[in-house]
């Protein structure tokens, strides 16, 4: 199984970016200061690269190498952009059926929803380039192999995901509990993108707020939520239920 590549240094990871390889997210020791490291900041926002500054012994445990301050993770896959992957599935697919996660964190239950949306026929995923689960070799191993087979693609901002999904006529419907409507109730038998917030906030309520239909599960005993992971494979699986004797 492939994993997630480590590299280090300020000057090789500002190599690599410009060479093209998919940075997944950077480490940057808190305080960092000098030319290179701001040349390196300057190309992380330029390119929109998940950045976080951290304690220099986080950076020690991610690595027993020099680091000079700076670590890096370079993805095992390769990301689509949202207008090449929209424009695939659609121009192939008569019911295309997208997932959006609105900064899910963990990277297993990323893993977990990845695995449920290939075994749900998911033609592709959307999440945000920055404050999203990167994809690690826990993440590939949790999803048992499935993040080779979905494309994923990375966004500078899932609003805006939302805003090109509809433009493309594809509904989109928004996971959340603030609402009275049942995921029963909402209609999957047309192109259409699910929305799942992140484990402790849920989805955005601008995000909400621009979604065609929010929907929500009927919770039955004391605990107020389901895990992400688990609510996402219901969502999905009506889908599945409602568009198993449609033409695909």
């Amino acid at each position: 199984m492939q994993k997630t590549t480590q590299i280090y240094g300020i000057r090789a990871i500002i190599e690599a970016i410009n060479a093209g390889e998919p940075i997944d997210k950077v480490f940057i020791q808190k305080g960092l200061k000098g030319d290179l490291f701001k040349e390196l900041e300057g190309i992380l926002r330029k390119k929109g690269i998940n950045a976080s500054y951290v304690p220099i012994e986080k950076l020690n445990r991610l690595t027993q190498n020099n680091h000079q301050g700076v670590v890096a993770n370079i993805s095992p896959i390769s990301f689509y952009s949202l207008e090449e992957l929209v424009e695939k599935v659609t121009a192939s697919k008569k019911l295309p059926l997208f997932l959006l996660l609105d900064q899910l964190s963990d990277v297993r239950n990323f893993g977990a929803i990845i695995r449920t949306a290939e075994c749900t026929g998911v033609d592709g995923i959307i999440i945000q380039k920055k404050g999203a689960a990167p994809v690690t070799a826990d993440t590939i191993k949790t999803s048992a192999g499935a993040a080779f087979k979905v494309p994923i693609a990375k966004v500078d901002h899932i609003k805006d995901a939302v805003f090109y999904l509809q433009a493309s006529d594809i509904k989109v419907i928004a996971a959340t509990e603030k609402t009275e409507t049942m995921v029963y109730d909402i209609p999957f038998d047309g192109p259409c993108a699910i929305i799942m917030g992140s484990e402790d906030r849920g989805i955005s309520p601008s995000i909400i707020k621009v979604a065609d239909h929010s929907a929500k599960l009927p919770l039955l005993g004391e605990i107020g939520s389901l895990n992400v992971s688990v609510a996402c494979g219901v969502f999905l699986y009506e889908a599945v239920r409602q568009r198993q004797n449609l033409q695909p």
